[in-house]
């Protein structure tokens, strides 16, 4: 998520409530509640108001259509700033557009919405893009349909059970003391650097994910590794895990995923004159300026 205003950038704003998800009649509470604000989205596009600063277009039950929705499009979301949200998942030939409004992709948007709002729309994608793959069973085949508010679908003939789908990767910044190590892919902007990432095995731990993936993108061995922070990444479902790791540098080996990956010193990045960092509100962003701050400390004369 974009950081908090705050002194923790990894608290949510968004109050879940998940017991509020086992009440039957959750959707009629929602209907009787006049604080009830309602998210619309349509297949990977989300609701926003066209108008700067860009927020998300909540609506109400008075607008039209909202009523006559079907409560298997309705999921709940939980409440922010003591409101309740619903989220409404259309399909890609039924719109909900009030004058002013238009739909946008979320990845765009997370730089500019309010911190607790871009929570609100990482959780409504990863919940619309589960919901989209597992319309049937994954055991008979037989047609799902939701349960727990949104946040279980249940076989209507074995009676399976699925739940939201969460991808762990990790990010990493690996530093031998002086410089830190930045890969970047063929598709990113030019000039563009970041850390290194990739997706988690099954019965692998995060700290040997951290070691294989750095190993196998620029064959680089590393030989400490620290947990900074996580970030959702609901593109499609992934939960960035971040680490900070050491190494010792050495000629770097590149395998088919990365197009470069390069040591780069403090000064190099302070400058930005030879690469272009990745976005401010991403964990990559954060680990790399973590680093930044940690060696200027370091390097700074004692008094």
């Amino acid at each position: 998520m974009t950081p908090a205003p705050s002194s923790n950038p990894d608290i949510a704003l968004l109050d879940r409530r998940a017991e509020a998800r086992q009440d039957p009649d959750w959707v009629r509470s929602a209907e009787r509640d006049p604080d009830t604000r309602y998210v619309i989205s349509r297949g990977m596009t989300h609701l926003v108001h066209r108008a700067s600063p860009v927020q998300i277009a909540f609506l109400t039950a008075e607008h039209p259509g909202i009523a006559a929705l079907p409560a298997s499009q309705l999921l709940l979301l939980g409440w922010l700033d003591g409101k309740r949200l619903v989220l409404v998942d259309l399909p890609e030939a039924q719109t909900l557009q009030p004058a002013g409004t238009e739909y946008q992709e979320l990845r765009p948007l997370l730089s500019v919405l309010p911190p607790g709002q871009a929570e609100v729309l990482a959780l409504a994608r990863a919940l619309i893009f589960w919901r989209s793959r597992h319309r049937h069973c994954g055991v008979c085949g037989a047609p799902t349909e939701s349960r727990s508010a949104g946040y279980v679908l249940r076989c209507t003939a074995c009676g399976s059970e699925f739940f939201p789908r969460i991808d762990p990767a990790i990010i990493v910044v690996v530093t031998d003391g002086d410089r830190v190590l930045l890969g970047r892919q063929a598709s990113w902007p030019p000039g563009r650097f970041s850390a290194l990432a990739g997706f988690v095995e099954p019965g692998e731990s995060l700290e040997a994910a951290v070691a294989r993936e750095v190993a196998e993108e620029t064959g680089t061995r590393v030989n400490w590794v620290r947990y900074f922070a996580s970030q959702a990444w609901p593109f499609p479902a992934s939960l960035m895990l971040g680490f900070h790791a050491g190494a010792t540098r050495g000629p770097i080996q590149l395998d088919a995923e990365l197009e470069d990956a390069r040591w780069f010193d403090l000064q190099q990045l302070r400058s930005q004159s030879e690469l272009l960092l990745p976005p401010p509100f991403t964990i990559a962003r954060r680990l790399i300026e973590a680093w930044m701050l940690e060696r200027t400390q370091a390097t700074q004369p004692r008094a």
